[in-house]
C-alpha cells in the first residue's frame, strides 16, 4: 500500500477523534439524546449522533485526501446513499421514527446505490449445480441483504463500544479478504474500507465503556449501510465462497438478529418487537459486568473472522464441512447461553439423551 494512502488514513482517525466532541455538543444542543428507560442500559441521558463524525471523516477522507484512488461514478453513487441513510439517522435519533419510517430511508438508499453505483448481485455460482443468473431477482435480493446487514448492525448497538468494534473487526477483515484472497480488481474498495475503519477507530475511545457518546441510529444505519455494499461490491464474481465469507465475518449481528427472529416468531410476538434477550444482554443476565460482555463478543468476533480466512484456502468440500462445523457449534453456543430461550435447547437435550443411553449400557 502507497506511503500516502497510509498517512491519509492516519489523518482520517485524526479527523474523527477531533470532530467527535463537537459533535458530542451539537447532540445535546438538537436533542439527540438517549434518555435512560427499561430497554437502555445507560443510567443517565447520553448524546447520540455520534456517527455524523464517522461519516464526515470518511466523506472527507475519500472526497480529498484519498480522492484520486476513487472512481467517479463509485465515489458520488456511494455518496448520495450515504446522505440518505445518515438523514434518516439523524432524524431517528432527534424525533425517533417508527420501523417503517426507517425501512423506507434504507429501501431509498439501497434503490440509489443499486441504480447509480452499481451495488448489485447479479448471479450466484454454486457447487456442483453451475451458474444461476438472477434476472429480475437481482433488486429484490440486493434490497434484501441491504436493509438486513442495516438492521443486524444496528441491533447489536446495544452497549458501549459494541457495534463499533465488532464493525472495525468485521470491515478489517473484509478488506484483508479483499485484498489477498478474493483477488477484487477493484482495490478502491479496499482502500475505502480501510477509510471507515480509520474514521471508527478514532471515535472508539469515546465510545467505549464508559462512553461519552452513542453512535446512535446515525451510526448504526450508516456503518450496516457501508458493511452492506462492501460485500456487495466484492461479490462482483459471485461463488459459493465469496458469499459465505462476509456472512461468517458478520456472523455476530446476523447470529443476534436470525435468533432474535426466531424466538419473537416463538414467542409469537411481532418481529420488530424489541426485547432484552439479545445476545450481550443474556451475557450480561449471566453474570458478565458491561465491559467484560463487550469484550467477550469482541472476541466472538475475531473468532468469526479467523475462521472466515480459512475458507479461500479451502477446498469445496473442506468449505462445506466447515460451514457444518460452524452451524453445530453456534447451535450449542446460542443454547448454552440461552439466546432463544432456556426451555428451548432441542441439541443439548439429544446429544444429553444420547450420553445417558451410552453411560447406562456401559454401566450395564
Amino acid at each position: 500500500m502507497k506511503f500516502e494512502i497510509i498517512v491519509s488514513l492516519f489523518a482520517t482517525m485524526i479527523i474523527s477523534a477531533v470532530l467527535t466532541p463537537f459533535v458530542r455538543r451539537l447532540a445535546f444542543q438538537i436533542g439527540a439524546v438517549d434518555k435512560p428507560n427499561q430497554r437502555r442500559v445507560n443510567k443517565v441521558p447520553m448524546p447520540t449522533l455520534g456517527g455524523l463524525a464517522i461519516f464526515i471523516a470518511f466523506t472527507f477522507s475519500t472526497m480529498f485526501l484519498l480522492r484520486d484512488q476513487m472512481p467517479t461514478q463509485q465515489l458520488w453513487g456511494l455518496f448520495g446513499g450515504e446522505c440518505i441513510i445518515v438523514a434518516g439517522g439523524m432524524i431517528d435519533d432527534v424525533f425517533e421514527l417508527r420501523p417503517r419510517q426507517k425501512v423506507m430511508f434504507q429501501t431509498l438508499a439501497a434503490l440509489e446505490v443499486y441504480f447509480v453505483a452499481g451495488v448489485r448481485m447479479r448471479y450466484l455460482t454454486l457447487p456442483f449445480v453451475g451458474v444461476w443468473h438472477f434476472g429480475w431477482l437481482a433488486l429484490p435480493i440486493t434490497l434484501i441483504w441491504i436493509v438486513a446487514i442495516i438492521n443486524a448492525i444496528n441491533l447489536i448497538d446495544g452497549l458501549d463500544g459494541l457495534a463499533t468494534g465488532v464493525s472495525i473487526i468485521a470491515l478489517t477483515t473484509t478488506g484483508i479478504t479483499g485484498l489477498f484472497f478474493l483477488n477484487v480488481a477493484n482495490t478502491w474498495v479496499a482502500i475505502m474500507i480501510f477509510a471507515l475503519v480509520a474514521a471508527m477507530v478514532g471515535f472508539l475511545p469515546y465510545n467505549f465503556f464508559p462512553a461519552r457518546i452513542y453512535l446512535g441510529d446515525t451510526g448504526a444505519q450508516f456503518i450496516g449501510f457501508m458493511i452492506a455494499c462492501f460485500s456487495l461490491y466484492g461479490l462482483k464474481n459471485v461463488t459459493f465462497i465469496s458469499v459465505i465469507i462476509p456472512v461468517i465475518i458478520l456472523g455476530v449481528p446476523i447470529t443476534d438478529t436470525v435468533y432474535a427472529m426466531i424466538r419473537r416468531i416463538l414467542n409469537k410476538q411481532p418481529i420488530s418487537h424489541a426485547d432484552k434477550h439479545h445476545l450481550h444482554h443474556r451475557l450480561m443476565q449471566l453474570g458478565l459486568t458491561h465491559r467484560q460482555t463487550v469484550l467477550v463478543i469482541y472476541g466472538i468476533a475475531l473468532i468469526f473472522s479467523f475462521i472466515s480466512l480459512l475458507y479461500p484456502l479451502s477446498t469445496i468440500w473442506g468449505s462445506v464441512l466447515l460451514t457444518i462445523a460452524i452451524l453445530i457449534g453456534l447451535e450449542l453456543f446460542v443454547e448454552a447461553i440461552g439466546l432463544v430461550g432456556s426451555d428451548r435447547q432441542p441439541l443439548l437435550h439429544w446429544i444429553n439423551h444420547i450420553v445417558k443411553k451410552l453411560t447406562s449400557k456401559n454401566s450395564d
